[in-house]
Formats: structure tokens, sequence, C-alpha cells
């Protein structure tokens, strides 16, 4: 008996552990590309380790792009967008959740309808409402697009379907109206779930690559997706570039969730026990 679970251990880590480099295989490898010469990144067959590491890739990713101001649009617009969903995803949410209305259900089942169409329909009508608002190449036009989210409606919806019904009763009987049971008693107990949006959120923000790429045309401008897909040529890559300038565009969201993991997997996992 102790043999057979011994086994059953030593196959499940060994089914981990090729799962672990299957992940962060991809990463080693953009890393390592990094830090090579471009005949290397070229050459073939291919080279694992370089033969001179080339720290000053990243360097020259400063001096062809202006990679500081990128990296603040990249921040300003994560933050707006993140704080944006908070205060409106959790507003919807909470009146989907506690709050009875004609056609509750029915406008709900019309926001989650929103997930099932492709993000890329949107892009040309969001294009000439941000061009005929003027808000080209601008902050705005990067972060207002990206302030509601259907699943992020749906996500705090979760958590305030399974608060107790006695705790707000026992608010009202002490006079409290519902913007106040909101704020005081919902919000408090639905922190995971605040927290597994703040970081979903983040994430989306800071990968979005195709929406940048339309609105915005001045680097400048430009978040880090945009500005570092501009380092790809028509003819012409310089992969040891892009892969040095992708690196420290990432670097950030792998530190943030390392940190944050433990409650991020939290959140998401009461969102799935609480239906």
């Amino acid at each position: 008996m102790a043999g057979s679970r011994s086994a059953r251990t030593a196959v499940t880590h060994v089914v981990l552990i090729a799962g672990a480099v299957v992940m962060v295989g991809p990463f080693v490898w953009e890393l390592l590309t990094s830090l090579k010469t471009f005949s290397e990144t070229t050459h073939l067959p291919l080279t694992f380790l370089p033969h001179r590491w080339q720290w000053s890739n990243y360097v020259r990713v400063f001096e062809q792009l202006p990679f500081r101001q990128m990296f603040l649009n990249t921040v300003l617009m994560a933050a707006g967008r993140t704080l944006a969903q908070l205060v409106f995803c959790s507003l919807a949410a909470y009146a989907f959740a506690r709050m009875r209305f004609p056609g509750n259900k029915l406008l709900f089942g019309l926001f989650l309808s929103v997930l099932m169409v492709p993000s890329q329909l949107f892009l040309i009508p969001q294009y000439v409402i941000i061009q005929d608002l003027g808000w080209v190449n601008t902050l705005q036009g990067l972060i207002v697009p990206g302030m509601f989210s259907a699943f992020g409606t749906f996500l705090l919806r979760q958590f305030f379907l399974a608060l107790p019904h006695d705790v707000e009763e026992a608010a009202r009987l002490d006079g409290a109206n519902a913007f106040q049971i909101f704020l005081r008693i919902a919000l408090p107990l639905a922190r995971p779930g605040l927290l597994a949006l703040t970081i979903l959120t983040v994430l989306w923000s800071w990968n979005d690559l195709m929406y940048p790429l339309v609105v915005t045309t001045d680097p400048s401008a430009m978040p880090l997706s945009a500005g570092l897909a501009t380092l790809q040529g028509e003819h012409f890559t310089d992969y040891s570039l892009l892969m040095a300038g992708s690196i420290m565009a990432t670097a950030p969201m792998i530190v943030a969730f390392v940190v944050l993991q433990r409650h991020f997997i939290q959140g998401i996992a009461f969102t799935g026990a609480k239906g």
C-alpha cells in the first residue's frame, strides 16, 4: 500500500515538473535570446547559451524607444482601468446580486452575452468614437474603453450572492440605506473578489496590444505592448533587442504575481465555490 502511494506521488511530481518545464521554458529562452547577438539569434542550428553575454541589449532598448514614457503610460493605463472597474463593476454586481427590479435576470444575461462577442469586433466602433472625441494618442483614449468589464461584474456578483442576508437586515434595522450597506458591509466582505479582479485587470491592461495599436501612433503615447510591437520590422527584426524589451516589460507583472499569488488563487477559488 505504501509502495503504490509512493509510486503515485512520484508520477504526480514527474508530471508537475514536466508541466513546469513547459511553462517556464519559453521564458528562459526569451531571457537567453535577449543576451545574444543578432547573428546568434538567426544562426542555424540554434544556440542555447550566448557565446558572449550582451547586456548592452538592454541599454539599446532605451536608445530605440522612449521606454520610460511607455512604461509610465502602461502604469497609468492599468491603474486607471483597474480603479474604474473596481468602482463600476462592484456597483453593477451588487445591484444584480442583492436588488430586485424588473428585468434583473434579463439585463444580467445581456451583460454576459458581451463575453461571447470577440473583442476585435469592437475595434472599429471604438476607434471612430475615440477619433470623434479627439482622444487619439491620448491617455484617456487608452483608459476609457476599458473602464467597465462584463466579466468583472460577473466575478463580483458571485461574491455578493454569497453574503448572508441577516447582516444586511440588521444594518437596515439600524437605519443604514442601500449605499451604506454596500460601502460598509458588502465591499469589505467581498475583498477577495476585489483583489482577484484587481490582479486580472492589471494583467489584462498590461498585456493589451490590439486596441493600443489602433488608437496610438505616436511612440510617446504608446504603452509598452504597442511600443515593443514597433520593434518588429517587415523585413528585419532584431530579436535580441525585442526580447530584452519584453523581459523588462514582463518583469513587473511576474514580481507582482509571485507576491500576490496566494490572494489571487484564493479569490478565484472563492468565486468558483460561491454561485
